[in-house]
């Protein structure tokens, strides 16, 4: 397994060791002893799983209380999936980094808790896979407006198509006027 930094300190890809054949291939997706050994001391209570067609963006989503670290993986499709750090106290508080996720290339990425996380999916059919170190409270979850020209993501959206989003996440709020985390 390698573990890559990212412009975010706190946001890391990881590329686990694949081993295939023509019969196809094995990986360690999460193997807690690897992953502390690499830096990365997780504790997990629940995983998700979503399936979007190609132009769903879901996010950007982040909880307020009770933050959630996801480690996020795609084992079907391609995605751009997305941290915003949302921590009022850090120094790279309202920045963003995103990285393309795929069944390819089979890289996760570890967004901590604080950081608001969305994704762009690139095909049809595109699963993501997460666990997450807290559980879902939606009276402390929030909608970061995925548009936000202060952030100034760099979606990859082919011109002239609009992003697929659903009504909350069309609604998020602007970074300016965002609940922030501690």
């Amino acid at each position: 397994m390698k573990v890559i930094d990212t412009d975010l300190p706190d946001v890391k890809l990881i590329e686990p060791s694949v081993f295939g054949d023509q019969r196809g291939f094995f990986m360690e997706s999460w193997n807690a002893r690897a992953f502390a050994e690499a830096g990365l001391d997780l504790h997990f209570v629940q995983d998700n799983h979503s399936r979007s067609a190609r132009h769903v963006l879901r996010g950007l989503h982040y909880q307020v209380q009770q933050p959630q670290g996801k480690l996020v993986r795609v084992p079907r499709g391609r995605a751009f999936d997305v941290a915003v750090d949302m921590r009022r106290s850090s120094p790279t508080f309202g920045r963003w980094v995103g990285a393309e996720l795929s069944e390819a290339n089979q890289r996760m990425i570890w967004v901590p808790p604080g950081f608001a996380h969305g994704f762009l999916a690139l095909e049809d059919d595109t699963e993501l896979l997460y666990k997450c170190t807290n559980f879902y409270a939606p009276e402390h979850e929030r909608s970061l407006l995925w548009s936000d020209p202060e952030i100034g993501i760099a979606w990859p959206l082919p011109e002239r198509v609009e992003p697929v989003l659903s009504g909350k996440d069309s609604a998020g709020t602007p970074l300016a006027q965002a609940d922030l985390c501690a």
